[in-house]
């Protein structure tokens, strides 16, 4: 690994553009729905538990996808 990815992993890296903010409320929008119906459908207990902290996970990778690439890198 790269010093250089190492830096840019540990940064800050605030939405810079009304896209990418638009993005990251996208992506949360999406998880808190999905989240909200899980909690509806699944049976309480551990797994279900897990199952929404993995889309928690999910939620945060994808707006680091987000925040982490430079302008019109896709």
């Amino acid at each position: 690994m790269q010093l250089e990815d190492i830096t840019n992993r540990f940064a800050f890296h605030p939405a810079s553009t009304p896209e990418k903010r638009t993005e990251h409320e996208n992506v949360r929008e999406d998880c808190r729905e999905l989240a909200a119906e899980w909690n509806d459908r699944l049976p309480e207990g551990r797994e279900k538990s897990l199952a929404i902290t993995k889309l928690e996970e999910a939620m945060f990778w994808a707006n680091a996808a987000i925040a982490r690439t430079a302008e019109g890198i896709r």
